[in-house]
């Protein structure tokens, strides 16, 4: 009963290894992408179209970016779902803010989410893009920017940060 139950288990791994491969094989499309990049470090694509806000700023109206380039991403990772809509992914899309002149903590956190959740408003109520069935979307705000994935100063965290439009 043992090594039934242990063959058993090593089947799942193996097609959960197969089905881990197939998504990592599809995701690679992106690297011809020019609104992602993968960052190896991170072991994920970011947003390349920049994206800022005015300190304590969050509304659309506050948004300072491209939109046409930003809905072109956004357009992207629509069809790039509905070719691999046999697969399913996660998108997170993670805002962040930087230590600002209140310098409150909460705040920061709250901030960095509804700059995140902006944009995610921007996709679907203002363009339309509907990302499907096959994607989870997690709104994340990371708060202060402690953790800036290379980024120096205090204006490159008043945004989205890379957007983090993680694909797993």
């Amino acid at each position: 009963l043992v090594i039934v139950l242990l063959h058993k288990r090593m089947e799942a791994t193996e097609q959960q290894l197969e089905e881990i491969k197939k998504v990592e094989a599809s995701t690679r499309e992106l690297d011809k992408s020019e609104y992602y990049s993968y960052r190896k470090e991170y072991k994920k694509y970011v947003l390349n179209v920049v994206c800022y806000f005015a300190e304590l700023k969050s509304s659309l109206n506050d948004l300072q970016t491209d939109t046409e380039k930003l809905k072109n991403a956004g357009i992207e990772i629509q069809k790039f779902l509905h070719r691999n809509s046999s697969n399913h992914y996660l998108l997170i899309i993670e805002g962040q803010a930087s230590r600002n002149s209140i310098r409150q903590t909460d705040m920061n956190y709250r901030l960095s989410y509804e700059r995140a959740l902006t944009l995610m408003k921007f996709w679907k109520d203002v363009c339309h893009i509907d990302f499907g069935t096959n994607c989870e979307i997690q709104i994340a705000g990371s708060g202060d920017g402690r953790y800036n994935f290379g980024f120096t100063n205090g204006e490159n965290n008043e945004r989205f940060r890379e957007l983090n439009a993680t694909l797993m």
